[in-house]
């Protein structure tokens, strides 16, 4: 199977190497990405949208023969959903690490501080305590020296989607910061948070208790996750 695996924000190709050795051990194909304007702390970042990082997804989607199943942690969750729209008929299944599908007309978080054309990595205190479980002050040193700046517009780029087969396409939800029955609850409760998430027809949900970057905090529990939800596909 073909893994197409999204980073967050701040994040480049190489922030899933610590996650990939089960799937690549399990035989499937693996292709993490750098999405456009992540390339290094020098890539220009001006004119940079949530389009072009959707257009780039759905750019290795074509370049792969059969099915494949995509993996989004963090705001990539927003941006493999765009991709499952413009692509169901490729799509095995799509997982939302820490994240989920984001619904027309949101935006991922218009709220980060920008400066110019790109919003640097915030300095910890603006992050909630949840989001920071886990990640000791090595790993927080070792995020920063890695962080490369977002594109300010795909921060706040509003969400288009055309094509409701969306919603038939398998999702799983790997849940760290808090666990999946808060999710159920919001659900039955109609909270718009996850109005998109629960119109998708096939949802799992996985428990992984821990901050929001399990890919550094619980990389082999990640892994492990993951290739769950991969042959449970297959």
């Amino acid at each position: 199977m073909d893994i197409i695996l999204v980073p967050g924000f701040w994040l480049d190709a190489s922030s899933w190497s610590e996650v990939t050795p089960p799937l690549v051990a399990a035989g499937h194909r693996v292709h993490p990405l750098t999405l456009p304007g992540l390339e290094s702390l020098d890539a220009p970042r001006a004119g940079i949208g949530l389009r072009d990082h959707i257009d780039a997804v759905v750019a290795t989607v074509d370049a792969i023969d059969g099915p494949v199943i995509l993996v989004g942690h963090s705001g990539g969750g927003a941006i493999i959903h765009g991709a499952v729209d413009a692509r169901p008929d490729r799509m095995a299944r799509a997982v939302y690490v820490d994240s989920g599908p984001l619904a027309e007309g949101g935006v991922i978080n218009d709220e980060l501080p920008a400066e110019g054309d790109e919003v640097p990595l915030p300095p910890w205190e603006f992050f909630e305590e949840d989001d920071l479980i886990d990640l000791d002050d090595e790993l927080r040193v070792a995020f920063r020296a890695r962080a490369i700046p977002e594109p300010r517009a795909v921060t706040s780029d509003q969400q288009r989607l055309f094509d409701e087969r969306r919603y038939d396409v398998p999702a799983t939800v790997i849940a760290c910061e808090f666990p999946s029955s808060v999710l159920a609850e919001w659900i039955a409760a109609g909270h718009p948070y996850v109005a998109e998430l629960a119109r998708i027809r096939d949802v799992e949900y996985v428990d992984l208790p821990t901050g929001h970057w399990p890919q550094f905090t619980k990389p082999a529990e990640l892994g492990a996750a993951i290739l769950a939800a991969v042959d449970r596909t297959a």
